[in-house]
């Protein structure tokens, strides 16, 4: 069951249908009210937090967009020399995990520190103007990549962190907004365990992804239905599904439903539709032959 407890105010201003104030209400459901929230610069900081206002029902701290892990790091030494149990959470974005806050992440978790890092997953640096990110898909058209997610005239692939973090000798889980068992048990397990954590949670955005506000939990039903967000986790080097798709549908069926991908002709859907079979097929072969990471 949900914990019956509501830690995240519901007076935040995220927009309508917002898939990541949906996964920081579950995030807080799963941690209890012994938390402390050390979040970084991004949607989440900016709809949660107009001064004096917040809707943050535990203590928190906002942070740069690098420097949440490292942050996360220092109240976690205080709390240890404090002789104190207290749930560390840092939480960020695409920026703040992907990209600019890769380093602190990767240093926090060799060095072995007590905390669970969120990453919620919306594709892009959505708070600043919908840039494209390393977690931006494929062909997805963003403010600064109108024509698709090409660099230099190459399409990019989206960076693997769940497995990025799993090298680390970390617990690595993925979790999607509509199916919120899943996300708090794996939130849960994260913070039970003693040293360095990560849950990275996809989450739909209506202005980014360009689709109605009432259609994001359909769209992230579908992306776990067409393969596109496996749910699994990693513990001890080893991969293991969480849940599967009952039944699949095509990468065509979760791509028509978002403006971002209004461009893409039938070959770029067919390209899609390869890799993502082609990822999914490797971690099929990663659960079967339990081959450590």
């Amino acid at each position: 069951m949900i914990p019956d407890i509501e830690l995240f105010s519901k007076g935040h201003n995220a927009c309508q249908g917002c898939g990541s104030a949906l996964a920081m209400r579950h995030l807080l459901k799963a941690t209890g009210k012994n938390t402390i929230i050390c979040q970084a610069t991004g949607c989440m900081e900016v709809v949660s937090t107009p001064y004096p206002l917040t809707a943050w029902k535990v203590p928190y701290i906002h942070v740069a967009f690098e420097n949440a892990a490292a942050v996360a790091s220092g109240v976690e030494a205080a709390l240890k020399k404090l002789n104190k149990k207290v749930n560390v959470v840092a939480v960020a974005g695409d920026g703040g995990t992907f990209d600019i806050g890769l380093q602190a992440l990767s240093g926090a978790i060799e060095r072995g520190h007590d905390f669970t890092f969120v990453c919620y997953e919306n594709n892009g640096y959505m708070n600043t103007g919908i840039q494209r990110s390393g977690a931006t898909p494929k062909y997805a058209s963003t403010t600064t990549t109108p024509a698709g997610k090409k660099i230099h005239g190459k399409i990019q692939y989206t960076k693997n962190m769940p497995l990025i973090i799993a090298a680390h000798n970390c617990y690595s889980a993925t979790a999607n907004i509509a199916y919120p068992l899943d996300f708090i048990k794996k939130v849960q397990k994260a913070i039970s365990i003693n040293g360095p954590a990560y849950v990275q949670v996809f989450c739909p955005c209506v202005p980014g992804w360009k689709y109605p506000s009432n259609l994001t939990i359909e769209i992230a039903k579908k992306a776990f239905q067409s393969k596109i967000t496996p749910l699994y986790e990693i513990e001890n080097g080893v991969l293991k599904f969480t849940m599967k798709p009952g039944s699949v549908i095509p990468v065509k069926d979760y791509l028509k439903l978002q403006g971002r991908f209004k461009h893409l002709n039938e070959e770029e859907i067919k390209d899609v539709q390869k890799h993502i079979d082609e990822e999914w097929n490797k971690l099929i072969r990663l659960e079967e032959t339990r081959v450590r990471i």
